[in-house]
């Protein structure tokens, strides 16, 4: 993987992570927590559908590595949500 490939990946598991923030409506902070997001959520986006035994569409490809799209997203805004359940602070 080259070192151009290695940026597009990152820039890719960013905009997936700020999109996953956005849908679950909770922010975990700035570019590179969406980036760790956008991985975790790929992670868990394509877990959940080979679980489920859904189709992979909409894929990116760079280098070697994968990224389904839809999956990513919905994986990321899991993540967030659950994050955001966990992290809240309940009001007395």
């Amino acid at each position: 993987m080259t070192v151009v490939e290695f940026l597009v990946v990152l820039l890719v598991a960013g905009v997936i992570g700020a999109l996953g923030q956005a849908i679950a409506g909770y922010s975990m902070g700035g570019c590179l927590m969406s980036i760790v997001v956008g991985f975790i959520g790929a992670l868990v986006g394509v877990w959940l559908a080979r679980t489920l035994g859904l189709p992979e569409f909409l894929d990116v490809r760079v280098g070697g590595v994968s990224f389904p799209m839809i999956w990513s997203i919905i994986g990321s805004a899991l993540f967030v949500f659950v994050v955001a359940m966990i992290g809240r602070r309940r009001l007395a």
